[in-house]
């Protein structure tokens, strides 16, 4: 008789989830009579509490620079406004316990110094729970805003963020262990001489420092990062603890997590230092055929009249004056004008093929101009009924096509609310979604982001004395 028992099943991945507070994109639906501020503390308050309910990851913001443009006007999405990322992640870290704060910041129009002294001082007011999502700022629409303009050429907006991390990690490293003493009784709060003076000097940067602020909870800010290129994903593996990706569909998604997660063994990083998140938009109903229904009205939603004229104007390559959103597709040939840097953009290899294309894409289907441009770009994520959709986000992480999703909602700030109330009841059914957050350490009030994300803590700092780090340029 056997006695050999079954083999164990494996225990499911689990699912993590990031949500997107969606105030500077082509999501927000503004003019929708649920839809709060942009700018109102209220909103993103009730934004973090919501998705801190739903025991998410973390909060993140994006961040503009500058307002998007179309034929030299201030294009329409953008002008509810772009605040601060900093002032919010402070402010929303005050009205919650457990759920991280995440924005972006950008490292072409930033100084480290100033920079690290800022997130880790967060970090310290959070209890640890603060991430940057590093991205390079490269073209000289941004640049207007800064003294410097647009000096950065493309090909080095990498080298600069490269440098720039390093040089952050180098100052947030530079308490060591036993760095605070806080003696009382003999007067003494640091041993200088295991705080380090940092001496860089590189291509990008000269730097002599010494951080105003100690190490934080966590040790540093966890890095998000969101570049797609060969450059951006050698960058990734080598210095980003989440990838906020924009590979959605299941077999590109998992084409993508294999290129990058292979990536990781050649800078001595193993899988699970690395989460790949991409981001995702929702449409839920009570049937897959109503969700449907729901996704079409969103998506002419968001795609406003002028949003379709300039989307067709960019696709086009000229300026298409009188042209009615609600009408016939241009009849005139597309020119051969070039895209202005802010205007809305769209990639168009050959114009007059794509006219073409669209063309008999509005006739087969009899779409209108607006119609036609919102089938076109608001394709949403995931569309069904609760059940199909968290069905769907597991396949996507059991399957290794991602390690979760960084959640878009069309509203704000209440367009989280459905998916915390139906569709995360059904996740933690699975065994895929945490119930609660992890218990914080060592005494701590709440978890650090990197306990939450399940992952490694930086080295610790030993003992340093005095010294010079220099890079050479």
């Amino acid at each position: 008789m056997s006695t050999k028992q079954p083999a164990r099943q494996p225990a499911p991945r689990q699912v993590h989830l990031v949500a997107h507070f969606p105030g500077v994109n082509s999501t927000t639906v503004w003019t929708d009579p649920d839809s709060g501020s942009q700018i109102d503390f209220e909103s993103f308050r009730r934004f973090a509490q919501t998705a801190e309910r739903g025991r998410f990851d973390y909060v993140f913001l994006a961040e503009g620079l500058r307002l998007r443009e179309h034929g030299g006007q201030i294009h329409d999405l953008d002008v509810a406004g772009r605040p601060a990322t900093l002032a919010i992640l402070a402010a929303m870290a005050s009205v919650t316990r457990n759920i991280g704060v995440v924005g972006t910041l950008s490292s072409t129009f930033n100084e480290p110094v100033e920079l690290a002294r800022q997130l880790a001082t967060l970090d310290h007011l959070s209890g640890g729970r603060v991430g940057w999502n590093v991205v390079t700022s490269s073209d000289a629409f941004h640049g207007g805003n800064f003294r410097r303009g647009g000096f950065l050429n493309h090909a080095d907006r990498y080298t600069r963020a490269e440098e720039f991390v390093s040089l952050a990690k180098q100052l947030w490293d530079s308490w060591g262990r036993g760095a605070i003493v806080a003696d009382r009784r003999r007067g003494v709060f640091a041993d200088p001489d295991r705080v380090r003076g940092v001496v860089h000097r590189g291509p990008q940067f000269e730097v002599a420092a010494t951080s105003t602020v100690p190490r934080s909870p966590q040790g540093y800010p966890v890095i998000v990062q969101a570049g797609d290129s060969p450059a951006g994903r050698d960058f990734a593996a080598a210095n980003a603890e989440v990838i906020f990706s924009r590979h959605t569909s299941y077999d590109d998604g998992r084409a993508f997590y294999r290129d990058v997660k292979g990536r990781l063994g050649a800078v001595g990083r193993t899988e699970e230092s690395l989460l790949i998140l991409p981001g995702a938009t929702f449409a839920l109903g009570d049937t897959d055929a109503e969700a449907r229904e729901r996704s079409r009205e969103i998506s002419l939603q968001q795609t406003s009249p002028q949003t379709a004229v300039a989307w067709i104007e960019a696709v086009w390559g000229r300026e298409l004056v009188g042209l009615d959103p609600d009408g016939s597709l241009p009849t005139v040939d597309p020119g051969t004008g070039e895209q202005r840097q802010g205007q809305v953009s769209t990639q168009v290899a050959d114009r007059v093929a794509r006219a073409d294309q669209l063309r008999a894409r509005a006739r087969d289907e009899g779409l209108t101009l607006r119609e036609l441009v919102a089938a076109e770009t608001a394709d949403h994520s995931f569309v069904g009924s609760p059940e199909t959709v968290a069905a769907e986000i597991n396949r996507y992480v059991q399957g290794r096509a991602s390690d979760g999703f960084v959640l878009v909602p069309h509203l704000t700030p209440g367009g989280l609310d459905e998916f915390v109330d139906r569709v995360v009841p059904l996740l933690q059914e699975r065994g895929v979604f945490r119930s609660e957050y992890p218990a914080a350490e060592g005494g701590a009030a709440n978890p650090t982001l990197r306990r939450t994300l399940g992952l490694p803590k930086p080295p610790k700092p030993g003992r340093v004395a005095r010294a010079a780090s220099e890079v050479s340029a």
